[in-house]
């Protein structure tokens, strides 16, 4: 029996990742579409004749409602949130009505649902922050460290106490970072490749980055997307850390991207500028991602280095097309 799934933030990169993968496992998918006076729907062009579009916002409980109702989901993975980290010093405000109480507008609007719901939220390994204990597991204490991390750990929660309240199927996902060719410019990861490929090209000289000591665990987002869909195929709802496991510095990712560009000097394209350095630091963050691995199967197949040299060619041929049509 096809199974039906609706996905807020599906225009962003785990959406469209995710939605890709459900309509191969045959799924009917609906997703939530936030009223903009801008195209926002870039990554997903290739699934617009796939996908049924409703209208609603976070925000906006009533239009929550009303999608669940129209779609009747079998499941609800709630990816949309102001997720940008340097953003939520910014619009703290926003980070939070977005990122937190939106999290229960949309548990409330399952839990009125007029069948059961499996809710899938995107916790975020931001929310360990100064981390207490490398690495990282589901036991392990939050300490965030940005607006952002404080709103996904109030997330975080609140589907843990519908969980426990209401005896809802909801899960958390703790994502540590998950990098792809569709990751907006603002991302460090993207912000690089899409500089090595302007550089490589002709098109700029330099590349501006913060802090390169800073650490994190990278994966692919297309392999994490299938541990979103795993959580929910469990018997029994839990919490699981998505990761590689492994943990490698801004630095590193730079270097890589540059070699695979045929560009080995780094050092001559890279400079420093402050104002790309965080008031609060997160210095170091590596999940252990055991629990996945043996109760859900799930395993990266995307290497570091595989997805730096992923993220540099698909970049390079982007701009390459781009200068042949002009």
């Amino acid at each position: 029996m096809t199974k039906t799934a609706l996905i807020t933030g599906i225009t962003g990169q785990d959406g469209s990742y995710l939605a890709e993968y459900l309509l191969e496992k045959d799924y009917k998918v609906y997703g939530l579409l936030r009223r903009t006076s801008i195209i926002i729907d870039e990554r997903i062009q290739h699934l617009m004749n796939q996908v049924e579009f409703l209208d609603g916002d976070l925000l906006d409980q009533l239009s929550l409602i009303s999608a669940i109702k129209t779609s009747q989901p079998d499941e609800v993975y709630n990816l949309a949130a102001q997720s940008f980290v340097p953003t939520s010093w910014q619009q703290p405000v926003l980070t939070g009505e977005y990122t937190a109480i939106g999290v229960t507008k949309m548990l409330e609007a399952c839990r009125f649902s007029d069948k059961p719901v499996r809710f899938y939220q995107a916790s975020s390994s931001e929310m360990f922050g100064k981390v207490v204990e490398v690495p990282q597991k589901e036991s392990t204490p939050f300490y965030p460290r940005s607006p952002y991390g404080v709103s996904k750990v109030y997330g975080h929660w609140i589907t843990v106490n519908y969980r426990e309240s209401y005896d809802m199927y909801a899960v958390s996902g703790i994502l540590f970072n998950h990098e792809s060719p569709r990751r907006g410019l603002e991302f460090v990861t993207r912000k690089i490749t899409n500089g090595v490929a302007r550089i490589k090209l002709g098109l700029d000289k330099k590349l501006y980055l913060g802090n390169l000591e800073s650490r994190r665990d990278w994966g692919f987002a297309g392999d994490y997307v299938k541990a979103m869909w795993l959580m929910l195929q469990q018997d029994e709802p839990d919490d699981y850390v998505i990761a590689t496991g492994e943990t490698h510095s801004v630095r590193e990712f730079v270097e890589l991207a540059f070699r695979h560009a045929g560009l080995p000097n780094w050092e001559d394209y890279v400079d420093i500028n402050q104002k790309f350095i965080r008031p609060a630091e997160v210095d170091l963050l590596v999940g252990d991602p055991s629990k996945a691995h043996e109760k859900l199967g799930w395993k990266p197949a995307v290497t570091f280095e595989g997805l730096a040299k992923m993220m540099v060619e698909a970049d390079i041929a982007l701009y390459k097309n781009t200068l042949g049509k002009a």
